[in-house]
């Protein structure tokens, strides 16, 4: 049965185009640049930078490219993506789902770098701090050649590789920026494609690509190499790397032992597609599974197998890409959305500010820690997220808000009777002192305010953002006091909810 199976294969290769499907996310280049914002600019930036990718990925996966400007005067952030125009709608999402996690390298957030442009054979990314959308060339192009020399006739090699980037430097411009092709003379073949960016076009392309052109020729007789200008991207290699679907048919007496072929065979086609079927699911799976442990380490294991594991796609999702229309609020440490989950469950999904790869175990060790903690009178977290470009933090909804919406100057909530004051007093008091006397694990809160009580429906408080406080530096939090973790001999909470008391008994607040 194996050496039938196997015999078939062989026999169909000879006659069907294989589709192919491989997002190419291998990187090819990240460059970044050595421009930081102004410290008093800063978090306006790192803000933009996250709406500027969040505007990007809705726009990529609908026209497989986009630009996006976003922001105003020294904390504009412009961004660019684009896939190569020979990969599938789903490849193109898996290339670009991947080009903007690792476009984090460049730390917008850490350091707030304000330029950055990562090269992946199948998509790009870039983002600056100025308007760079029909730019073609700049001093930070670069020409990056392949490591293994071509083990055949070099001679044959350069000259097949002149005469392929000279085709498709010519041929891409009249087609809409894109082109692939390949040469073979004296036994040597190599592939190659060429393609503008979406607003590199006209004379602007061919300048590019011309420029590539004249670079590429260095690479020889390296097997591959690749020209990655501001405006363009040109690559051969000598295995066939790109798919390109408009390839010509072949001729009239193949397509008729190709329909030979698949009539006296269907019953055998249809078992090869099944178990082809399997084994690229199980390839796909593999590879992607292979792709986090390399940007995440063994601990991205554990946090698969976690329930408390969400993925970044679905809560970007279940908020409308983090739209200011879910905006519930924003904290010291990152804002606060409300989502939608595929089951129809509402959540309430906390993007952090602070995204190192040093800190995920003790981030994820302490999400685990905490989200072991039940009481009615603290807010439940139900996981996280630090697989994609932020860190996400994913709790119950609580729909009433919290008693800073009630106690603010715009006052656009009713306000609050006295037995219904008293009954967040003793819930907060509950919740304290279950997190101080009762629970496993003690914890001191730090940072106990009127924006921290959050209230249910029937105002029942539940205090939130518990635990956590420690992981992030302390000039980048509202904490309060020092206390970390170490109960004295008097009650710590005691003195928190005193200042919870005196604004809900404040009779000018009435």
């Amino acid at each position: 049965m194996f050496n039938s199976l196997f015999l078939l294969i062989l026999v169909l290769c000879l006659f069907v185009n294989p589709c192919l499907s491989d997002p190419r996310a291998t990187e090819a280049a990240l460059i970044c640049t050595n421009k930081t914002s102004p410290m008093p600019q800063r978090q306006t930036y790192i803000s933009n930078f996250l709406a500027a990718m969040n505007t990007v990925t809705p726009l990529i996966a609908t026209q497989r490219y986009a630009a996006v400007v976003n922001g105003t005067g020294n904390t504009t952030v412009y961004a660019f993506g684009e896939c190569m125009k020979d990969l599938t709608k789903n490849d193109c999402d898996l290339c670009f789902a991947r080009c903007k996690t690792q476009i984090l390298r460049c730390l917008p957030f850490q350091r707030a770098i304000r330029g950055g442009r990562l090269f992946y054979d199948g998509c790009y990314l870039r983002y600056d701090d100025y308007y760079f959308f029909n730019e073609a060339l700049s001093v930070q192009d670069k020409t990056v050649c392949g490591a293994q020399e071509f083990v055949g006739n070099g001679s044959v090699l350069s000259a097949n590789v002149n005469q392929l980037v000279m085709n498709l430097s010519a041929e891409a411009p009249k087609f809409d920026g894109f082109s692939v092709g390949f040469v073979t003379n004296e036994n040597v073949t190599v592939y190659g494609l060429a393609q503008c960016w979406e607003f590199v076009n006209g004379s602007a392309c061919e300048y590019c690509l011309a420029k590539a052109v004249s670079n590429i020729s260095s690479c020889t007789p390296k097997e591959e190499g690749r020209v990655l200008n501001t405006g363009c991207y040109l690559r051969y290699s000598t295995e066939k790397f790109y798919y390109n679907s408009t390839q010509p048919v072949r001729n009239s007496n193949q397509g008729t032992k190709l329909a030979i072929t698949l009539a006296a065979t269907s019953s055998a086609l249809a078992l090869l597609l099944v178990i082809a079927t399997v084994v690229f699911i199980v390839r796909k799976n593999v590879l992607k599974r292979r792709g986090e442990r390399e940007q995440l380490g063994a601990m991205l294991a554990t946090v698969n197998k976690s329930k408390l594991n969400y993925s970044y796609e679905v809560l970007e999702k279940a908020t409308n890409y983090f739209h200011n229309s879910n905006k519930l609020g924003q904290g010291g440490s990152g804002s606060v959305y409300k989502g939608v989950l595929p089951d129809g469950k509402v959540v309430a999904v906390k993007r952090l500010f602070f995204n190192t790869r040093q800190w995920v175990d003790h981030f994820f060790n302490e999400v685990n820690l905490i989200s072991d903690i039940h009481h009615k009178n603290l807010v439940k977290l139900l996981g996280c997220s630090i697989a994609g470009p932020e860190s996400l933090l994913v709790y119950e909804y609580v729909p009433n808000r919290s008693l800073h919406d009630y106690f603010s100057a715009k006052r656009m909530f009713q306000l609050l009777r006295w037995e219904v004051r008293y009954k967040i007093i003793l819930g907060t008091a509950e919740g304290l002192a279950y997190l101080h006397e009762e629970s496993e694990t003690r914890i001191i809160h730090r940072d106990i305010k009127l924006s921290n009580i959050l209230l249910e429906e029937d105002f029942t408080a539940k205090i939130a953002d518990f635990g956590l406080a420690r992981l992030f530096p302390e000039n980048k939090t509202h904490i309060s006091t020092g206390i970390a973790g170490t109960l004295l001999t008097f009650h710590p909470y005691s003195f928190a909810v005193c200042n919870v008391i005196s604004l809900l008994t404040n009779t000018s607040l009435l």
